[in-house]
Formats: C-alpha cells, sequence, structure tokens
C-alpha cells in the first residue's frame, strides 16, 4: 500500500489544523534530531562490532 501525493497533502493538512504551526515545526525537529542520534548510534554499533571482529582475530 503506497501513499500518494493526494493522501500525504490530506495528511500535513489534518496535522496542521490539529497541532498548529509552532508545535509542527518543534515535532519535526524533534523527530529530525532522533533520526541524527539513531544513525549515529548504529554507526557506533558497527564500528564496536567490527572492532570486536579483529580482535578475535588476533586471538
Amino acid at each position: 500500500m503506497r501513499l500518494g501525493t493526494t493522501e500525504i497533502i490530506l495528511i500535513v493538512v489534518l496535522a496542521l489544523v490539529l497541532f498548529g504551526g509552532g508545535k509542527l515545526a518543534g515535532v519535526g525537529k524533534a523527530l529530525g534530531k532522533s533520526i541524527k542520534d539513531f544513525k549515529h548510534e548504529i554507526k557506533d554499533n558497527d564500528g564496536e562490532q567490527k572492532d570486536e571482529a579483529k580482535e578475535e582475530k588476533k586471538d
């Protein structure tokens, strides 16, 4: 099931009506920060796993 342009516009308009412009901007900012933090944690975790694999190969 894919969302078309009409459905996305309807969701955005509904969100603006429910939350208002100011709150919606704050929600977007928080969502962006959360995604950035999530990507950073995944990258760090990936590096730790590679380091552990290298240490196991040395032993």
